[in-house]
């Protein structure tokens, strides 16, 4: 089943900026990690999904139920953190817990279970305008858990933080997929985090859905590397360029050969014969960010 789904979902402001004909396919169970530069659309999917906004053109599903915006049980099960969550700084963690909570009518249990999953409760009778920025982010986590939701959406949650705070919001997150069974749309513009949580991703560009689906599907979109260390990159490459591969020098002694044509070890070999010393031989990995810029460049490239 799907978490999320959208079908042509449209919706445009003055100067054809928003997005067009977004088809989101989010699995139950998912952390989705929505990728895009500044201005690509994220915000307003977002609100959209939520029903802050009214799509132009096209529909959302969550878990297989059309989201209608005047019927709030089309929303029910979805918890949601936009931007910096909104709380009373002169009371408690607690108070503002239970504000929240009667507003929505839900059982008094609902305070202490969802300060406890987000790591608060010993802190929960401390004043928030003595929290941390990352113990606010948890504290808005919180708010966005009290009614046991299926789906959890998070808007740049560790936006600000600094690296202790950011491994904490990894932690809750993994935690919440893999305890709580929550399904996870992350939008963040932190790639180096996002791959480290993330089992599918979504690249917008523009408004328009450039890549969808699993991480390691992306992955295989990228040309294969190879690094090289070698006692001469300079001559290496010469070796190579030979027999017909495109290597690179990184530096003196670093040579990167995109999509090999030959195996390792023959490269190998051949350069042990040509008198080169090989300290090491290995494919490399791209990174998320190295696949996002060649998806967004390839893209503007073209248009």
């Amino acid at each position: 089943m799907l978490a999320i789904h959208t079908r042509n979902l449209t919706r445009l402001f003055r100067g054809e900026h928003g997005i067009r004909d977004l088809d989101l396919a989010v699995p139950k169970g998912a952390i989705y990690g929505f990728l895009g530069p500044n201005g690509a659309g994220k915000t307003t999917t977002i609100r959209l999904l939520l029903g802050l906004l009214v799509p132009d053109a096209g529909y959302v599903e969550l878990f297989g139920r059309k989201l209608e915006r005047h019927d709030p049980a089309t929303r029910a099960g979805i918890g949601a953190m936009v931007e910096a969550p909104s709380l009373y700084p002169h009371l408690s963690g607690r108070d503002n817990v239970e504000v929240t909570r009667r507003l929505l009518g839900l059982p008094r249990t609902r305070t202490d279970a969802v300060l406890e999953i987000v790591g608060l409760r010993d802190d929960a009778r401390r004043r928030v305008r003595g929290y941390s920025l990352g113990m606010r982010q948890r504290l808005g986590i919180a708010l966005a858990l009290l009614g046991e939701p299926r789906l959890l959406i998070l808007d740049e949650p560790t936006n600000g933080l600094d690296p202790a705070g950011i491994a904490e919001i990894r932690h809750f997150i993994e935690h919440m997929t893999h305890e709580l069974g929550l399904t996870v749309f992350l939008s963040s513009h932190l790639l180096g985090e996002v791959e480290q949580l993330a089992t599918h991703v979504g690249v917008v560009q523009h408004g328009r859905l450039l890549f969808q689906g699993a991480l390691d599907a992306l992955r295989a979109r990228a040309d294969a590397c190879l690094e090289i260390v070698c006692t001469d990159s300079a001559a290496a490459c010469n070796d190579l360029l030979a027999i017909g591969e495109t290597p690179q020098p990184v530096d003196a002694h670093t040579v990167r050969v995109t999509d090999p044509r030959h195996t390792d070890a023959a490269i190998n070999r051949l350069l042990v014969e040509r008198g080169h010393g090989v300290s090491r031989l290995a494919r490399q990995q791209p990174s998320l960010e190295a696949l996002f810029l060649q998806l967004t460049t390839t893209q503007e490239m073209a248009a």
